[in-house]
């Protein structure tokens, strides 16, 4: 089974932790770990932004991400959130078990 780590970036704590139990009850995602603040600097229609986010990072199954990217999009009010994820290539098999056993 192949896991990964999906990092969203969201403009509040508030829709964060809406978005992280969210995933969590859908078992989309067996944990979702909030970061805040952090200060994302990028261009958006032509301008370059700096803003105060909080990421979240969703630990889950490859094979969730079109479902937890869905899920999320409904959830979001960014117009393009950022949802990427990150191969995880190796971890406690515990850990691992756990995320399987967490989720669909």
């Amino acid at each position: 089974m192949k896991y990964i780590a999906v990092f969203i970036t969201t403009g509040s704590e508030r829709e964060a932790v809406r978005i992280a139990r969210g995933l969590v009850k859908e078992k989309l995602a067996a944990c979702v770990s909030i970061v805040r603040p952090v200060r994302s600097v990028y261009r958006w229609k032509g301008r370059i932004e700096d803003s105060r986010e909080c990421l979240l990072i969703a630990k889950t199954k490859q094979g969730l991400f079109c479902a937890l990217e869905g899920s999320v999009k409904r959830m979001h009010s960014y117009e393009c959130p950022e949802i990427i994820a990150i191969p995880v290539n190796s971890g406690s098999k515990s850990y691992l078990r756990w995320i399987s056993e967490s989720t669909r």
